[in-house]
């Protein structure tokens, strides 16, 4: 035998069990000292496993809660040539963060907010969830105004329990606005906001098409006005989302529940000749709202925006721990913003109205209307834009 030999392998594993416990030391060392670091400010940095690719991460470790204080953050400073913007909102939980991505956008000049009763939120308190949410972004004199409570045909709703839930604004308690609703309609104030927009305006509709359908039924001629209208809606090459309420035994797998719940709406809007973009399903279904982000945004809330978005997360962890939850209306407004971050086709596309196992699909047809439909999006770019901008970093990105 090889003397030598054998003591090179002795040595060698001595070296190794050296190393591998001066790493489970460090290993220790750090988990004790994650807490003391975040505790006064230092961030703490883990390793994430993003699709088999590793890659450093804030931890979500605890941090102390931002006050929900009206203008605590101050709003943005508008960039010269900000985006006049509407957003429509059924007041959903994902609208609610859709709107404080929006308002805290330099880049982006949200001029009104209308809800559509018909949708998730009641008018009542859809409206003043929205005013007390424009002030916790620092922007009290946004107006607001609510539509219709009913679709313009037929009869869908969403189910009664997730109504009642987003009224209550998922429990979550924030200061109300002193801001009165706007004297118009929702109606009405699209029509206004889209002639003093001089033919810039932007709408970004996060729910039923039902207002925007009504008011370029009320006046045809709007549709000449407007830039753009993105869509949060649609399931083209994947299957609709109805099925996320089993308690409503719906015997629909074609639609999202945006478009099923008023499809004559969003055929208006389709067929009125007004620019139109869907982020449907397929690309939202690349978006996953799930546990990992979760904590991201636990070790990262430094404005009362990204405080709101966390607790309201918090209310709604068995959502997240389903799978099934995307950022649908967020993902449509950062899309808005910044093209880049999806793909996109442009095909034609037809509405399927009326009652039936298809009632509001969405189909490309050569029959149909013009669009630009979202096919993937781009998740950890979104995600980084959406965190830095809840938190005012929209300068670092």
């Amino acid at each position: 035998m090889d003397t030598r030999q054998t003591g090179w392998r002795g040595n060698t594993r001595k070296v190794l069990v050296i190393a591998a416990l001066i790493l489970a030391v460090l290993v220790v060392l750090l988990l004790i000292s994650r807490p003391m670091l975040q505790a006064v400010g230092v961030p703490v940095y883990c390793i994430e496993n993003d699709a088999g690719r590793l890659r450093l991460v804030r931890c979500g470790g605890e941090v102390s809660a931002v006050p929900l204080e009206p203008g605590a953050a101050p709003a943005p400073d508008l960039a010269a040539g900000a985006q006049p913007t509407l957003i429509d909102t059924d007041m959903a939980a994902d609208d609610w963060m859709a709107i404080l991505y929006l308002l805290n956008r330099p880049d982006v000049d949200v001029r009104a907010i209308t809800v559509t009763g018909a949708g998730e939120a009641h008018c009542g308190p859809g409206v003043q969830n929205a005013l007390n949410l424009a002030a916790l972004a620092g922007q009290p004199d946004i107006p607001v105004a609510c539509g219709r409570e009913t679709p313009l045909e037929g009869d869908h709703v969403f189910p009664r329990g997730w109504r009642d839930w987003v009224d209550s604004l998922a429990g979550v308690t924030i200061p109300a606005s002193t801001a009165p609703p706007s004297d118009l309609d929702a109606v009405e104030l699209i029509a206004e906001t889209v002639r003093g927009a001089g033919g810039d305006l932007e709408i970004i509709t996060l729910g039923p098409l039902t207002n925007l359908a009504e008011a370029l039924l009320a006046d045809p001629a709007l549709s000449g006005s407007i830039e753009q209208v993105f869509i949060m809606g649609g399931a083209f090459d994947v299957p609709g989302n109805l099925a996320d309420a089993p308690e409503v035994a719906i015997e629909n797998t074609a639609a999202e529940w945006n478009i099923y719940v008023d499809p004559h709406a969003a055929a208006v809007v389709l067929e009125s000749g007004v620019p139109v973009t869907f982020v449907p399903l397929d690309a939202c279904n690349n978006v996953l709202l799930d546990e990992t982000f979760y904590n991201r945004l636990r070790g990262d809330r430094t404005s009362p925006e990204a405080e709101f978005v966390y607790r309201v997360l918090t209310a709604n962890f068995g959502f997240i721990q389903s799978g099934t939850y995307y950022f649908w209306d967020p993902l449509t407004a950062a899309l808005a913003v910044d093209g880049s971050l999806g793909m996109f086709e442009t095909q034609p596309v037809v509405i399927i109205e009326g009652d039936g196992p298809e009632s509001g699909a969405t189909r490309v047809d050569e029959a149909g209307s013009p669009a630009q439909i979202a096919v993937r999006a781009n998740r950890e770019r979104f995600i980084r834009e959406f965190l830095d901008t809840l938190n005012g970093r929209v300068e670092d990105n």
